[in-house]
């Protein structure tokens, strides 16, 4: 404890966080770094793979992706006139003066450049072939020694001829061109495992290996023969089930070879990444939106609610908002077949989108990216960027069953996770009394209540809505109101202009009118909302001085869950509970 009394956080995050290894993966992203730094990597969550399968798929779990239905295009041009409504901006079935806007439009490969375009936002196509074999070797040889060279010309072309690379990872796998042999693979997709009859788990599996190696490998210097030396924290979204963590740790441990791991979830990170006890935590991520309340540090799995939904389907929305209003450039935009197109609508919905009343508008260059073309570069008016946020309250507007979750069937975990196994030995460095039989679990729980194994998942409710019925969930009046002025937003939506202020007042329209309630504060993120759950996981495996729950590598190859109890962990809730006790005692 004088220790603790005298160090210098500084010093602390040198001393403890050299070693420590947190990964915090997403459906779009997966952000890396060690826990001393100040930010983490963050890399797409992808990778392309050499094929030479005939016929080709781009994409690898694209079987699943659907087309917009009559009933659904019905539904979304409703919620389009409600939104219009409510910012006050002229309806779909209002006509649309063409002329207005082809004025506006036009190619920019004929105009001479000018300062005000931006050229960086030029997405490059990646290169798919390895850096060939450099011949300027022989240069300088002695004239005898070309000409005893000269023989082998053939040879010397062979080896110096360009060679696929065999996977690209990140950023650079969603840069690749459909006329290139080449399959992308995203293994996580609407927030769980991307498990399908396309898609089995174990080709899953060794994508999220390959990708995890190459940051640690690549980006981090961390190599195959010093991994035994670090630890890993696994920061993981809410709607991860069971069996999905156990495979994810299993790759921490079996695959990657780390010494030690422990799991937590992303919402009880991001209230230590804010330095808060008590909130509740909105992520809005690129697929999906989850909501969950925490109190004193710990989660409470009966507020959590899921939505299928997220930023993609917002940049999804922008590119049909503008192809209705005929402001689009006649070009082949596809943002679910195409990843590079997805890629342009996520920088224009970042850029322009925003919560405001009132027409919203802008003049932006949008990019025609066809298979081994260079890109072609388009001037163009874009109308109604304040509509497509809106569907986050009106989530019919986005429609995300045209890019649904993987079958949930693939999912099924027979395995009885409270089984006795009595075979297990109780570790000699932790006393018989700190884990009582009868539960399993630390004493602080036994006057918590027993929840549902399963969080309950609504998944057609706007995010107020969802909010609300997630506070209104939790059992007392005096939490209730305390979670109400302490909504925290997370994820790269939570950037977005206008964001916070609109869910406050929407919030407080949607408590219903008999709660004695009256105050909705939304805070605002002390640490970047898009790596503030990193930045808390990486705060709690600092802190975490006894590591009791901490996964031992020899432990889980050859027991699986075991941290000094005859019994296994009920479910992920518990085993977050754990690791953060020794905050509450």
């Amino acid at each position: 404890m004088d220790y603790l009394k005298t160090v210098v956080p500084s010093q602390l995050l040198a001393e403890r966080g050299s070693n420590l290894v947190v990964i915090n993966p997403g459906s779009a992203n997966v952000r890396i770094g060690l826990a001393q730094q100040d930010v983490p990597i963050s890399v797409p969550h992808s990778i392309a793979r050499r094929t030479n399968r005939v016929p080709k798929m781009d994409v690898q779990d694209q079987a699943l992706n659907s087309k917009v239905t009559t009933a659904q295009y019905m539904d979304r041009e409703g919620a389009y006139d409600i939104i219009s409504s409510l910012l006050k901006i002229r309806h779909l079935e209002e006509e649309v003066e063409d002329n207005q806007y082809l004025q506006k439009m036009g190619r920019l490969d004929a105009i001479a450049p000018q300062n005000n375009v931006k050229k960086e936002t030029v997405i490059p196509w990646t290169n798919v072939f390895e850096n060939p074999v450099s011949s300027s070797s022989v240069e300088g040889e002695s004239s005898s020694q070309k000409e005893a060279n000269a023989s082998s010309v053939d040879e010397e072309h062979i080896i110096s001829e360009q060679r696929y690379k065999e996977s690209i990872f990140g950023d650079e796998a969603l840069r690749i061109s459909s006329a290139e042999p080449y399959c992308l693979r995203r293994p996580i997709r609407r927030g769980h495992l991307n498990i399908s009859l396309h898609y089995p788990l174990q080709q899953v599996i060794e994508d999220i290996h390959a990708i995890w190696d190459w940051i640690l490998v690549e980006k981090l210097h961390i190599p195959h023969s010093e991994r035994h030396m670090y630890s890993a924290v696994l920061v993981v979204p809410e709607t991860f089930d069971n069996r999905e963590i156990k495979e994810l740790l299993s790759v921490i441990l079996r695959d990657l070879c780390f010494s030690t791991a422990v799991v937590h979830q992303e919402g009880l990170a991001a209230v230590f990444g804010n330095g808060l006890s008590t909130a509740c935590v909105v992520n809005i991520g690129a697929q999906v939106t989850s909501v969950i309340c925490i109190e004193d540090g710990v989660a409470l799995p009966s507020t959590q609610i899921s939505l299928r939904y997220g930023g993609e389907d917002i940049s999804r929305c922008l590119l049909w908002a503008q192809r209705h209003h005929k402001t689009w450039p006649q070009i082949r935009t596809d943002p679910i077949a195409k990843p590079i197109d997805l890629l342009m609508l996520n920088r224009l919905k970042e850029l322009h989108c925003l919560f405001r009343e009132g027409e919203v508008e802008t003049v932006a260059v949008v990019h025609s990216y066809e298979d081994g073309a260079p890109s072609s570069s388009h001037r163009t008016k874009l109308v109604a960027l304040n509509v497509p946020p809106m569907g986050l309250f009106y989530p019919n507007l986005l429609t995300p069953d045209v890019y649904p979750q993987p079958p949930r069937t693939w999912f099924s975990d027979n395995e009885d996770v409270l089984e006795d196994t009595s075979d297990f030995s109780r570790r000699p460095d932790i006393s018989d009394g700190y884990y009582p039989g009868s539960g399993g679990f630390f004493p602080m729980w036994d006057s918590y209540p027993v929840y549902q194994s399963r969080p309950k998942k609504q998944e057609c409710i706007g995010l107020a809505e969802a909010i609300t019925e997630s506070i209104l969930s939790t059992p007392r009046i005096e939490l209730q109101r305390k979670l109400f002025c302490s909504i925290q937003l997370i994820g790269g939506v939570a950037l977005t202009q206008g964001l916070l202020s609109s869910v406050e007042d929407r919030v407080l329209h949607s408590i219903p009118s008999h709660e004695a309630i009256d105050t909705v504060e939304v805070l605002q993120s002390r640490t970047n909302p898009t790596m503030v759950s990193w930045k808390g996981g990486a705060i709690l495996g600092i802190l975490d001085f006894t590591r009791d729950a901490w996964i031992h590598r020899d432990d889980w190859i050859n027991n699986g869950i075991h941290v000094g109890s005859g019994r296994k962990y009920k479910d992920s809730y518990f085993l977050q509970a754990q690791a953060v006790c020794y905050i509450n005692n």
